[in-house]
């Protein structure tokens, strides 16, 4: 159990991280330079992918929680999965849903106010990514250390 455990907490890390590289860092700005793809039509795409992922991000990090306390030495190896935690939940609870609602205003015509929360959430993204990303490689050093001695 352990074992499959470790290996969990290297795979979901940084698999989680293939896929914010692929969809918010690739396809997101990319499709809207497609032939055909209008605004409306890219932010309808935007809505059902951004969606989509976050499902699969509430997912994997209830994984990475568990596999967090599975395979813990030291409360610091708690912090970093919090961490991701808390981005999320602010992306879940209130990004998406405000992110959601402008995209709608726009689709149907209507100049929203105020400033967008993109920025916001692209940084949420950066620091997932780099928290994932150094969580993975820890991980995998360790087990990567405790083969060679």
């Amino acid at each position: 159990m352990i074992t499959i455990a470790r290996m969990l907490s290297i795979s979901i890390p940084l698999i989680w991280c293939g896929m914010i590289a692929a969809i918010s860092f690739i396809e997101a700005p990319l499709k809207f330079r497609a032939p055909g793809v209008t605004l409306p039509i890219g932010l309808g795409i935007g809505k059902l992918v951004f969606h989509a992922l976050n499902r699969v991000e509430c997912v994997f990090f209830i994984c990475l929680i568990i596999t967090s306390f599975i395979v813990k030495t030291t409360y610091y190896d708690l912090i970093t999965p919090l961490l991701i935690g808390a981005i999320l939940w602010v992306e879940t609870s209130w990004l998406l849903p405000n992110l959601d609602f402008r995209a709608t205003q726009i689709r149907e015509g209507i100049q929203p106010s105020g400033r967008s929360l993109h920025l916001y959430y692209a940084a949420g993204e950066v620091i997932k990514f780099i928290l994932l990303a150094g969580s993975g490689l820890i991980q995998l050093f360790k087990i990567i250390k405790n083969f060679s001695i």
